[in-house]
């Protein structure tokens, strides 16, 4: 063995093999690397474009659903100028500020719910026919008639009546 290191041409060709082992494992590793890389950027380019792809999909979806809200939002107005929608929306306001009300005012409750229910017996015993003026007003005008100008009809003559009524007593 000693004389395999005592020669400078044997050492020359053990060092410049082992040089060259050492070269192909750097260039064994380096194309590795570079391999790897080249993997790493088409993921990368992948991901990017997926990305891309799924924005601007994002993008079209959120146009188009801030185009639908906005004709929802023209279609509830357009419907809430309809007459018979602007009371059920005024119902429904009046709803929860008697509701509010209820929760809020503690005085206000009782007298509430008492006047509620006098309007309620007031009206189900107009729509039964039981009240004087609506008897008179049946009588005169005729059944069938519309309730929108004779409840008035029937609300001033209640008062009027009930006035004669505490006046004579």
């Amino acid at each position: 063995m000693l004389e395999i290191f005592q020669s400078p041409l044997n050492t020359f060709g053990m060092g410049f093999a082992l040089g060259a082992v050492f070269l192909l494992m750097a260039y064994y590793s380096h194309w590795k690397t570079k391999s790897e890389f080249k993997r790493y950027k088409s993921h990368l380019s992948d991901k990017l474009e997926l990305d891309a792809k799924q924005l601007q999909d994002t993008n079209k979806e959120r146009a188009r659903l801030a185009q639908e809200n906005e004709h929802l939002r023209i279609q509830v107005n357009r419907l809430n100028e309809k007459p018979e929608n602007k009371l059920q929306r005024e119902l429904e306001v009046l709803a929860r500020a008697e509701k509010h009300m209820l929760i809020n005012a503690p005085g206000f409750a009782p007298a509430w719910e008492m006047a509620k229910s006098q309007a309620l017996s007031q009206i189900e015993t107009e729509e039964k026919g039981m009240s004087f003026p609506q008897k008179i007003f049946r009588k005169l005008i005729g059944p069938g008639s519309g309730s929108n100008g004779s409840t008035a009809l029937t609300e001033n003559a209640t008062v009027k009546s009930g006035e004669t009524a505490t006046t004579t007593a």
